[in-house]
């Protein structure tokens, strides 16, 4: 699954992430979006549009386009 399709309020874990664009998988990295990180999404723009997620207790925004670098898990409760 990808990170675009969630909602706000649900959380999931970060499986794996994308080669298809090396320099922002290392800045993905840098921000601590690493395999088996849990994440919740917070909000999303009025059009969908950035994303708003908090990790450890930091909020990050995240385009979608960015964001689906990340292949996902959906963690119920």
């Amino acid at each position: 699954m990808q990170m675009a399709d969630l909602k706000a309020g649900q959380k999931g874990r970060i499986l794996t992430l994308s080669n298809d664009q090396p320099a922002y998988r290392q800045r993905l990295i840098a921000m601590g979006l690493i395999p088996g990180t849990l994440f919740e999404v917070i909000r999303l723009a009025p059009l969908g549009d950035p994303m708003e997620i908090s990790v450890r207790g930091i909020a990050l925004s995240l385009r979608k386009k960015e964001a689906n670098l990340l292949k996902i898990e959906i963690i119920n409760g």
